[in-house]
């Protein structure tokens, strides 16, 4: 019994050897190539590179506050209008909230980076200002996020009326037919809406009702600059 184990033993042995001796007698197969073929490249030149004035970012990189609509003629300046020439910085801005501590720790993490703003006073009392806000939008869309909150705010009196603001998406504007005793019981308007990185505001308060074909068309000129 031992011989006949040995035996089998030594043929499986036998038998590995000579496969390993057949294997290397063989020629070697060719391996594929590691690299693909060369593709061939299309025809022709490229797309010219944008100019500034149709490369949306390198206007909304530049001076924000030429973004903003230009004072009417026949307008006054409006000295209740905020803002340091123009800028309105982190804390001013945070400062406009009724609750300006929450504000401006939810603007840094919503990554505010700055702000423009604009005011006149026209006939009468009516006042107007204008803000655009600016986010980093690193890691999230702020912009358009802000803009769909204050609609949200601005819509939620059941004395208000509301249209969309033209060439934008989803841009509203508000006519408030009561006044508000928080604006010494004057009318109030408002519109919001967005363009890529930047949200926009605007704010319009009078002693009398406020037209809605005006903000209409200041809406609709704030957007066009953009």
């Amino acid at each position: 019994m031992r011989r006949l184990t040995l035996a089998v033993a030594l043929g499986l042995v036998a038998g590995t050897c000579a496969g390993y001796l057949v294997q290397a007698a063989r020629t070697p197969d060719k391996l594929p190539p590691l690299s693909q073929p060369t593709l061939a490249q299309a025809a022709g030149k490229g797309p010219e590179p944008l100019s500034a004035a149709q490369d949306h970012q390198v206007k909304v990189d530049g001076d924000l506050r030429k973004l903003l609509l230009k004072k009417p003629g026949g307008t006054r300046a409006n000295p209740a209008s905020e803002g340091d020439d123009g800028w309105l910085d982190l804390t001013a801005y945070a400062e406009l909230y009724t609750k300006p501590d929450g504000a401006f720790r939810d603007l840094l993490g919503d990554e505010f980076r700055r702000a423009a703003v604009t005011g006149w006073i026209e006939s009468g009392n009516r006042t107007v200002e204008i803000r655009l806000i600016q986010f980093r939008q690193v890691e999230q869309q702020t912009a358009i996020d802000r803009a769909a909150d204050a609609r949200h705010w601005a819509a939620d009196d059941a004395h208000t009326r509301s249209w969309p603001v033209p060439g934008t998406g989803d841009g509203e504007f508000f006519v408030h037919d009561r006044p508000d005793s928080r604006f010494g019981s004057g009318y109030r308007a408002e519109a919001h809406a967005w363009r890529g990185d930047i949200a926009v505001e605007m704010w319009v308060q009078d002693t009398k009702p406020i037209p809605p074909a005006r903000v209409r068309e200041l809406a609709r000129q704030q957007m066009e600059r953009l």
